[in-house]
């Protein structure tokens, strides 16, 4: 969740990193102005998109994912990168995918869900495609699709939702679920819908013809689908019902009026259409509907039972019809959600009534709790997580089995503070996982520590009762948590608009959660647990930023440096690491000219920084950095 938001943001930095974000830009003002894209491949082969694609898979959780040959991102880490360039355009003139290979992974429901695994050298060729088709996708797509796109997530989805029920007053919605969307996407009619969207460089949907029908190990040759597990499904699968958004918009919301009306504007930069809707309800016969998508899971909220009962129907043919598409009828249904729960993104929700409107009427707010799928998920995983940290082989193993439960929790936090019974609902295991932990613990549970918390940790639970420790380090409470309202996505934000940009990078001020996930979860195992340890409370402290350069880090870029070496006689105290970025730490610990005037024209420190460099350098006892 976190950590794919986190990932997003890195895609930016890199794109800008490599001198890349202007082609990207044109290509998204070029697409919304209707162009037509012949001759992509250019960009695609292009040795700096190569370079970026790289960099961007290089931190994917995925990457250490073998495919059918057995390899992983260290395999690519081995070529020479002139080489590796060399290597994907030449493939990309004659594309021939490997194998794919088919891993079950278990469903909520009993069943398992069939992933596709491309080898790490397609999966570098698809994240190559991925990018330069994204601008150009992304200024086709509808605004309220919000699955796998930049800048967009379940949080934004359920903001929609909950302004469908509580703004608009829209109690009716059709639950649908399209049975094995994955599995039976129509491969002809994807490639037309690119076609139809301007995508017609006839050499690049021949490549994406390829990867679609690239052979699965022990199944064959696919005749449809797109396999989840490749890196540029999501973008297709969403390229297929982007037509399903917009059919849906165009039965109410986008139908246009006689009269023109003037649109004022909403505090997150939309435009405000309640007159327009109102002059539909007023002077026409269409059935009022919207719709909110995440992925392959939508919703469309209708006024009247009656509407929804037609939209159902409708909706129904249209994906039959149009992208050759079943529902699964035990899933698919209307739902009157004055009197039951429909569910959404691990969630379920209704609307409960709360006083009375001005007029009288009862007023109808939104209430909104985990679904028993995601309930018992949690149980599973605390359970299991508990007996991790009850049992471990050695200190290292019993610290990453603590900061494994809590990057749950944090996990878990994040995602469903924005349900409004979220307390009730996670205090439901408190006083179970209280038990649990003095049961296998005993005497290693402390209620209190003198190591003091990280600042993160001290701002979000230092308060709590519930806090617990184990050997100094903490356990964090799963019930000290609190509801707070789903925010939507401000109009502006755009990773391919320089204004848009500006507006991401405000927001990348605070901590990114999904690199303090990944530093969680992925402890120095060469290290000491109080170099892990520190290194995290750095990470916090220093809000994410290099202390050199004050930029924002991206989780390949975090190093955490001793400012006295270990050899000098150093240790991994708080007070002797620091946080900077790669190339600040070569030039911290560099010798020679040649690698200092390197990383200077790279960097170009101004007075303080170099000032900063060079107070570091004298503690390692390296010759001070003269400014040039």
């Amino acid at each position: 969740m976190t950590g794919l938001r986190a990932a997003k943001k890195a895609y930016l930095r890199n794109a800008e990193y490599y001198d890349f974000q202007q082609v990207l830009d044109d290509l998204y003002a070029e697409s919304k102005e209707q162009k037509v894209f012949s001759d992509l491949m250019g960009y695609i082969c292009s040795e700096q998109n190569i370079r970026l694609a790289y960099r961007n898979i290089k931190t994917n959780s995925g990457s250490k994912t073998a495919g059918a040959d057995n390899k992983t991102i260290s395999h690519l880490e081995k070529w020479e990168t002139a080489k590796l360039i060399q290597h994907i355009q030449k493939k990309l003139d004659y594309y021939q995918p490997q194998k794919v290979r088919r891993v079950e992974i278990p469903k909520g429901n009993g069943k398992t869900r069939p992933l596709g695994i491309p080898t790490i050298m397609d999966r570098l060729i698809q994240q190559c495609i991925l990018q330069v088709l994204e601008p150009i996708c992304e200024a086709k797509f509808f605004e309220r699709s919000n699955g796998f796109r930049p800048n967009r997530n379940a949080e934004q989805a359920m903001a929609q939702a909950y302004k469908c029920i509580q703004i608009q007053h829209l109690y009716f919605v059709v639950d649908i679920d399209i049975k094995g969307f994955f599995d039976n996407v129509s491969h002809g009619k994807l490639l037309k819908q690119m076609w139809a969207m301007g995508i017609r460089d006839k050499k690049l949907l021949s490549i994406i013809s390829c990867m679609l029908k690239a052979e699965v190990v022990g199944i064959g040759f696919p005749e449809k689908g797109t396999p989840q597990g490749g890196i540029i499904s999501p973008l297709l699968s969403n390229i297929v019902l982007n037509e399903l958004d917009w059919w849906i918009a165009s039965q109410f919301e986008l139908m246009p009026t006689q009269h023109k009306y003037s649109l004022q504007t909403a505090r997150n930069g939309t435009g405000i259409r309640g007159h327009i809707y109102s002059s539909l309800r007023k002077y026409t016969a269409l059935k009022e509907c919207f719709v909110v998508r995440y992925a392959d899971d939508f919703k469309i909220f209708c006024r009247y039972r009656s509407d929804a009962d037609k939209m159902f129907i409708a909706t129904k043919m249209w994906l039959k019809e149009r992208l050759g598409l079943d529902i699964s009828p035990e899933k698919s249904k209307v739902v009157n959600l004055k009197r039951s729960y429909s569910e959404f993104l691990g969630f379920k929700l209704r609307a409960t009534p709360k006083g009375k409107q001005p007029n009288g009427e009862t007023r109808y707010v939104v209430q909104s709790k985990l679904n028993e799928k995601s309930m018992k998920k949690i149980a599973e995983k605390l359970k299991s997580a508990i007996k991790e940290i009850q049992c471990p082989s050695n200190d290292t193993e019993e610290y990453k089995a603590i900061m494994r439960y809590n990057s749950m929790i944090i996990g878990w936090h994040t995602y469903y503070r924005i349900a409004t019974d979220v307390n009730l609902d996670l205090n439901k295991y408190a006083f179970l996982v209280h038990r649990a932990l003095k049961r296998r613990l005993k005497d290693r549970l402390k209620k209190t520590s003198d190591v003091p918390l990280s600042p993160f940790i001290k701002v979000k639970y230092g308060k709590s009762k519930q806090l617990r420790y184990v050997k100094k380090h903490p356990i964090l409470p799963i019930g000290y948590i609190k509801h707070s309202s789903p925010m939507f996505k401000k109009k502006s934000i755009n990773k391919f608009t320089t204004d848009g940009r500006a507006e991401i990078h405000k927001q990348l001020g605070n901590i990114n959660m999904g690199v303090l996930h990944y530093l969680m979860l992925n402890a120095d195992a060469s290290k000491s647990i109080e170099y892990n340890d520190n290194r995290l409370s750095l990470y916090c402290a220093q809000q994410g930023k290099c202390a050199v350069s004050k930029k924002l880090l991206e989780i390949d870029d975090i190093h955490c440096h001793h400012k006295v070496s270990r050899k000098l006689g150093g240790n991994d105290k708080y007070q002797n690491l620091i946080i900077v970025s790669e190339d600040v730490h070569i030039l911290l610990h560099a010798t020679t000219k040649e690698i200092i005037e390197k990383y200077l024209r790279k960097l170009k420190p101004d007075k303080r920084q170099l000032s900063k460099v060079n107070s570091l350098r004298k503690l390692l006892s390296l010759e001070v950095i003269k400014q040039s």
